[in-house]
């Protein structure tokens, strides 16, 4: 007797379990986005926004995210059918055309979370976060050149966070009109996590290497790509006592953040001296947990000072 096809929204549900966690990754978008809109205030020595300006944020960071998944599928598509055909949409759990819907109905959402707090000027940064996103899911029509110099490639799709990053800070700062002063080192700093996240979850054990998938552990070796790891995760910790400095708590935001450095380089180092696949998932961890800490500790370690300053 043939087994009946689970619903859509149950197959859904696998899917979002599988490719988009939305858990963890609703906690990760909320700090982000805390910490986005905070920073910008605190730059500006200004007050919190409202309530609304946060969930606003946390809308639109979710979105974000969820629409970079769905162009990471539509550009993926060709490499999961071939090398990773266990993924959702290769063995058809969901069609493709599906979660692009998904992704097009959270455009929507997103603009419509932007208009409800900031001026038509924060609906333009979205649409220029979006057009670089689309240009991410083309390869920026030099895919063959971009597939050859894995740095290069870091650093296109990278340049994506300091975009969202604006957008997210711009729910603050756009209905005062003009960034504030010294927003650029936060917007750095967004960068430099998004490498940390990145490299962090494509160094890998030799024995969990495959056929067709790209990794930093493949292309450097295991030690040479822990060191790259570690270089961003330094010119993070540099960057985060630079906006602590600026958002006149250094001491306390630095203090985290060294707190969190030293897990963190820990975890690189246990890698470094032996590429297990226990340790490759510890490094994947610590640059999570980092992020974790380094948003946290810039957006809300001000909030601590004013209140035991």
């Amino acid at each position: 007797m043939a087994t009946a096809r689970p619903s859509l929204p149950a197959r859904l549900w696998t899917y979002q379990a599988e490719r988009f966690p939305l858990g963890k990754t609703a906690v990760l978008c909320a700090v982000f986005a805390g910490a986005s809109v905070s920073v910008s205030a605190h730059l500006a020595g200004r007050g919190a926004p409202p309530l609304a300006a946060y969930l606003a944020a946390f809308v639109i960071t979710l979105a974000f995210f969820f629409q970079l998944r769905v162009l990471d599928e539509i550009k993926d598509k060709e490499d999961d059918a071939r090398f990773r055909p266990e993924r959702p949409i290769p063995r058809g759990l969901v069609r493709l055309e599906t979660i692009i819907a998904l992704g097009i109905a959270s455009a929507a959402v997103a603009a419509l979370a932007a208009l409800s707090v900031g001026p038509l000027l924060l609906l333009g940064l979205l649409g220029a976060a979006w057009l670089w996103m689309t240009l991410m899911s083309f390869e920026f029509f030099v895919a063959d050149w971009l597939k050859a110099r894995a740095f290069a490639y870091l650093v296109s799709h990278m340049a994506v966070m300091p975009l969202i990053d604006l957008v997210i800070t711009g729910v603050e700062w756009t209905p005062h009109g003009t960034p504030p002063a010294g927003l650029w080192l936060f917007l750095f700093l967004s960068f430099a996590n998004g490498c940390v996240l990145e490299i962090g979850r494509k160094l890998w054990a030799p024995e969990s290497e495959r056929e067709g998938v790209d990794s930093y552990s493949r292309i450097l070796g295991p030690a040479r790509g822990a060191v790259l790891w570690l270089a961003c995760l330094m010119a993070a910790l540099a960057l985060l006592l630079a906006v602590g400095w600026a958002t006149r708590t250094p001491w306390l935001t630095g203090g985290i953040g060294l707190v969190a450095v030293v897990y963190a380089v820990r975890a690189a180092l246990r890698y470094r001296a032996q590429a297990t696949p226990e340790r490759a998932k510890a490094l994947e961890d610590a640059s999570g947990l980092w992020v974790f800490a380094c948003y946290g500790a810039a957006g809300f370690a001000p909030f601590a000072g004013a209140a035991f300053g």
